[in-house]
């Protein structure tokens, strides 16, 4: 292990995080719990972090990382699990005038030993790198001659549920970072994700050997996004309609169980008019990074993608998130719907899933070689993403409730918007029970939930009739009970583990427990759900003349309100900042957020002193951009 660095009495304390978080980011104040966070690392405290997507979690180390520089303290490491998030935030910090960088397989040789000089000069303020560079021999020797020379002032641990066998996206790279502690006690250490339920930060907290940190839990409520889930029938249809009628032109995230659907839904919303792209680990890496930059750097593109796509998304304006399949848990669920609005603007979560869903998920389960712990594990995280997915009360309430966090009914999500008419099915589950009983007793046949449904409804088909099943004394006694009302009933029977699939054709099983709802011990109230999508009067699709789509766009509506002359400044500080991101290849939003240029459009500034008033303007972007944008709004056209 190397020698503790000697930090002499003459070293500066770190610079005031106040005056950081002004002069670097150009925000007067922080938000929630970041004060404390940020003193607490500066003073060289460990910490736990659970921040929701787009809470401002970078700035909690961000901040301590500068103010322990500017003391003296050298480099902070910054564990990231994606180049492309690398990227975006090394961009971010070198626009505002923060010197950072990051190793990782996309720099030639000479680029990352030029990086590396800069990180043992103790002149870089961030150094970004993933887990499985952190643990080679090479990269551990130059951290000790840092750690001996006191030059390493942070370690920020990113996504840290990836540590987690329990969490959503488990990677067997970061078991490694228990290392930093062991070798290197004295260096403050950040760890920070944005879902873990209890089991998952526990498992955080003992694989990264952060008992003694302090746990900072904000809240993981993100009131401004819509949470919303229909019962699945013609999914395509209904993501077309959905992205039609509430999200023209937006910039969104479609995810996909497999990547076969993501190529194939991507190219569909083509053909409809919709600018989508497909992104998945299958494909070529050029394709994935050029779609990834197209996605982060245009307004208006859809980004269709299995869970490869997404951890570490800084785009603030994705307005829509949709799932079209069922995703494995709520941390999933969770971490993937709050791509959306990070902003602060309005933005949905919409999922569709049925009866297929529920079913794979439970075989993936079952077939995984995991030990049984494991699975049992996974079956009950599974059970509450589909409780919240079939329940008939306020989704927010269920979702907030997973984290632990008390709530009221929301009044934004679809079941509180128009609450969802209810059927006891009690009767109906023992009738679909039975039937399934009675074909066991014929001779041990089983059969998929379509052929049972037929059955009980009544309806005469070949295989009915193969099978004589019109026989049974069950045949036709659910005629009264509409399909997808079954599908809905079957769906919560498994769900709440009464049946189970089995074989290559899903076939039905009853459980041991199935005897209770045969015998009426069980009430089942199931939602009759409604499809139709909430409109904010959004407008609906361009058709042309032949009725077909035109994929036209409409511009965004500034995140606060403008009078005409303000809006016409809103546009014209837009293209500037267009043609500056497009000079220095960045997406737009690192050179400033909306928010800061609708507040720029608003106050229309006339000196740069003014200027350096607006929420986001740094000293850095202020020396950089004043001049110029003060000459965009004084020649902007009066309306």
């Amino acid at each position: 292990m190397p020698a503790a660095p000697s930090l002499v009495p003459s070293q500066p304390l770190p610079a005031d995080p106040s005056s950081i978080l002004h002069e670097v980011f150009g925000y007067t104040a922080f938000r929630g719990q970041q004060q404390d966070i940020v003193d607490h690392v500066v003073a060289g405290g460990d910490a736990l972090v659970l921040m929701p997507t787009g809470g401002g979690k970078s700035l909690c180390y961000q901040v301590p990382a500068i103010a322990r520089h500017r003391a003296g303290r050298g480099v902070a490491l910054v564990v990231s699990p994606l180049i492309a998030l690398m990227h975006d935030q090394v961009g971010a910090l070198e626009e505002a005038g923060v010197h950072a960088s990051f190793l990782n397989s996309s720099l030639t040789s000479e680029d990352a030993q030029r990086i590396e000089r800069e990180m043992m000069s103790g002149r870089l303020v961030m150094l970004y790198a993933a887990p499985e560079r952190i643990a080679t021999p090479r990269f551990l020797a130059q951290l000790d001659s840092l750690y001996e020379r006191g030059l390493l002032s942070l370690f920020a641990i990113d996504e840290a549920h990836c540590v987690s066998q329990w969490g959503h996206d488990f990677r067997e790279d970061y078991l490694s970072l228990n290392v930093l502690h062991e070798r290197y006690p004295a260096v403050p250490r950040i760890a920070l994700t944005a879902t873990a339920d209890d089991l998952t930060r526990a498992d955080m907290i003992e694989r990264l050997q952060l008992g003694e940190a302090r746990v900072f839990i904000s809240s993981f409520d993100r009131p401004n996004i819509r949470y919303s889930i229909v019962e699945k029938d013609n999914a395509r249809a209904q993501l077309l309609r959905f992205i039609g009628d509430e999200h023209e032109g937006d910039a969104g995230i479609v995810y996909c169980q497999s990547r076969k659907k993501v190529d194939e839904t991507a190219a569909w919303l083509v053909e409809e008019g919709v600018s989508a792209l497909p992104y998945h680990a299958g494909l070529d890496a050029a394709v994935r990074k050029r779609n990834q930059d197209r996605f982060l750097r245009e307004d208006s593109i859809v980004m269709v993608a299995t869970v490869a796509f997404g951890m570490g998304i800084d785009k603030p304006d994705v307005r829509f998130v949709a799932h079209l399949d069922l995703p494995k848990n709520i941390e999933g669920y969770y971490q993937e719907t709050g791509r959306a609005g990070r902003d602060g603007a309005a933005a949905d979560a919409w999922m569709t899933y049925g009866l297929a869903d529920v079913v794979n998920q439970r075989r993936m389960i079952d077939e995984s070689p995991a030990g049984e712990e494991f699975k049992r594990g996974q079956r009950g995280k599974l059970d509450a993403l589909l409780a919240l997915a079939e329940s008939h009360d306020c989704r927010r309430v269920r979702l907030l409730d997973y984290f632990g966090e008390p709530s009221q009914p929301c009044g934004n999500c679809d079941n509180c918007l128009s609450p969802p008419a209810t059927w006891d099915a009690t009767e109906a589950a023992r009738k679909a029970l039975s039937c399934i009983y009675r074909f066991h007793q014929n001779n041990g046949q089983r059969f998929g939930a379509g052929h049972l449904i037929d059955v009980l409804r009544g309806k005469v088909t070949d295989k009915v009739t193969q099978y004589r099943h019109e026989s049974l004394s069950t045949f036709g006694i659910g005629a009264d009970v509409a399909e997808t009302q079954w599908r809905a009933v079957l769906r919560q029977l498994i769900a709440l583990g009464y049946l189970r699939t089995e074989g290559e054709w899903n076939t039905l099983e009853l459980t041991p427990t199935a005897r209770e709802v045969l015998r009426g011990e069980v009430p089942m109230l199931l939602r009759r759900a409604s499809d139709t999508p909430r409109s904010r009067g959004k407008g609906t699709r361009g058709k042309d003349t032949r009725g077909t789509t035109t994929g036209r766009t409409k511009e965004r509506a500034p995140p606060i309100a403008l009078d005409d002359a303000a809006l016409a400044r809103f546009g014209e500080l837009k293209s500037w900042r267009a043609e500056v991101a497009r000079e220095h290849n960045l997406p737009a939003f690192v050179v400033f957020h909306d928010a800061t240029l609708a507040e720029m459009a608003r106050a229309a500034p006339g000196t740069l002193d003014a200027l350096s008033e607006i929420s986001g303007v740094g000293t850095k972007k202020l020396e950089a951009y004043g001049k110029e944008i003060l000459r965009v709004l004084a020649a902007a056209p009066a309306q």
